[in-house]
């Protein structure tokens, strides 16, 4: 391998776990390659076209997994610089203090991390910085402790949903307001300032950002890092497999397809791989060696197991008086995100949707019909609709797992019915209140255009868990510090990594685990 092909570090993903290990790694100096499988997203006017985006998919991967019984589905994945994060809604959660311990819910455990909350804190707030998160610490009543405040202020919510919110409040809740990070400047009254990045306009969820406004990691993280003059990047760079030294104990070689169709191999010192949670287990399958007949870092044999995706409903309802709100996603629920007086386990949480517009609704039609009274055309729904996402935790369950088949084709297990009695008491919760909050009572609609068409396998934007770290190799792939057990040089710092996944989206975790491993391996390098 010539020279000019060996790094220090190869980081295989550019999403939030890859980008932002890519910045934390730039400023050392030492040699870095970033591979990623996709191109820079086009910057063009569909980007903001619902119909492009929602409806017909435009940005999604042309390929189909396979489920349990063999029925070809099309994931939500896409392949771009900035991985899934180009498309996110860019809620940047923490988890709670409770989700790192064993957590008892309706259909089983939820097991402990080896690294406690204390132990991330820092780094949360590493990264709630570096993703310039807009927030208020204290609000939400399951909140952990905080080493600072957010460093910079709340989305203002709009008059419909600052009715909302006090409405809920009447109603004995306490309601926060979501963390998103965008790269706003607000004025006294919540609208965007004249040299503001962001316009607070209603393509933040699911689009993709034409202002480079939303905190994705292209924008965040990669970028920045290629203004190093040690940091390269391959796009259009599918890496197919690993290689490793005769003892099995070193990777040495990543071989990778370029967009032209040759064949390219690359070493590096440190390889880490962030290629998200079903194409680094798969990534990790298809290098089996005899050193590794199972798999890299499976000797364990959980490599592709205990995938999670959150168990998650999208609900439109229609608000009495209407809904001209633009910038929807500022409010968030945690009431009931550990129980509720009625019930000894956890439910998940309630936040608020990117708003619903006329194509959205259209292309939900034929699924409402009968659902919707005909005197209100899909123009006057669409300006009535108030948008929810409620989210519960699944559970890792083994036999819920990425497996490869002898054509290379990925398919994916998955028990659909894992652990959703909370989600379906948290809907339960939000139906019996839409009378007190200015909502038609009877309509709550399902949203599932932001669930893959109701294909609840297909909606695998917070896919987790199926390289889990551990302080037991016998139970775990990657140690404390996501370094493979079974190997001396190899990372995974995506949401692979996560032995259980919570009630709140993934993204800030990922990104706050990767500059804390981005710290360890910057020591190893020196």
């Amino acid at each position: 391998m010539a020279d000019d092909q060996h790094f220090d570090v190869i980081i295989i993903g550019t999403g939030a776990g890859g980008g932002t290990l890519a910045h934390r790694l730039a400023p050392t100096g030492k040699r870095i390659l970033i591979l990623e499988r996709g191109d820079y997203l086009p910057r063009e006017r569909d980007n903001w076209d619902s119909t492009a985006v929602f409806v017909k998919g435009k940005y999604r991967a042309p390929e189909f997994w396979y489920d349990k019984h063999g029925n070809e589905f099309p994931p939500e994945v896409n392949y771009y610089v900035g991985g899934n994060t180009k498309f996110y809604g860019a809620a940047l959660f923490r988890l709670r203090p409770e989700d790192f311990g064993v957590l008892r819910h309706h259909d089983g455990l939820s097991p402990a991390w080896p690294i406690r909350y204390e132990d991330l804190e820092p780094y949360y707030t590493q990264a709630e910085r570096l993703y310039l998160v807009h927030g208020r610490h204290g609000e939400d009543p399951t909140g952990g402790p905080t080493s600072a405040q957010y460093a910079y202020p709340p989305v203002a919510h709009e008059p419909r949903i600052q009715q909302l919110s006090d409405d809920l409040e009447k109603a004995g809740l306490r309601p926060f307001h979501l963390p998103i990070g965008v790269n706003l400047t607000q004025d006294e009254n919540g609208g965007a300032t004249h040299s503001s990045v962001c316009i607070r306009c209603d393509r933040v969820d699911g689009f993709p950002c034409l202002l480079g406004a939303k905190s994705d990691a292209q924008v965040i993280c990669v970028d920045p890092a290629l203004k190093h003059d040690n940091v390269t990047m391959v796009t259009n760079a599918h890496v197919r497999r690993l290689e490793t030294d005769p003892t099995g104990r070193t990777v040495t070689k990543v071989v990778a397809e370029l967009s032209n169709g040759t064949t390219e191999e690359f070493g590096a010192d440190i390889v880490v791989v962030a290629a998200g949670a079903v194409n680094s287990a798969v990534l990790l399958l298809r290098s089996a060696n005899d050193k590794h007949p199972g798999g890299l870092a499976n000797s364990s044999d959980v490599v592709g197991r205990h995938y999670m995706r959150h168990n998650n409903l999208a609900l439109m309802a229609v608000s009495k008086e209407p809904n001209p709100t633009r910038f929807q996603k500022t409010l968030a629920l945690n009431d009931w995100y550990l129980g509720a007086d009625d019930w000894d386990y956890p439910l998940g949480g309630i936040q608020m949707l990117g708003k619903s517009d006329t194509d959205q609704i259209h292309g939900e039609a034929p699924r409402w019909a009968g659902a919707v009274s005909p005197d209100m055309p899909f123009e006057v729904l669409a300006h009535h609709a108030v948008d929810f996402w409620l989210c519960g935790e699944d559970l890792p369950l083994p036999e819920s797992r990425v497996t490869l088949d002898k054509d290379d084709a990925i398919h994916l297990a998955l028990d659909e019915k894992n652990n959703v009695a909370g989600l379906k008491r948290l809907q339960h919760k939000l139906q019996g209140m839409l009378g007190h909050l200015g909502m038609h009572e009877h309509h709550l609609l399902p949203h599932s255009i932001y669930l893959h068409k109701g294909m609840p396998i297909g909606a695998t934007a917070h896919q987790a868990g199926t390289v889990r770290f551990g302080e037991d190799p016998k139970s775990s792939a990657l140690d404390s510090n996501c370094k493979a057990h079974d190997l001396d040089n190899l990372y995974v710092v995506d949401t692979s990594f996560f032995p259980s996944i919570g009630a709140v989206n993934p993204s800030l975790t990922a990104i706050a685990n990767a500059l804390r491993v981005g710290d360890h391996i910057a020591a190893r390098l020196r």
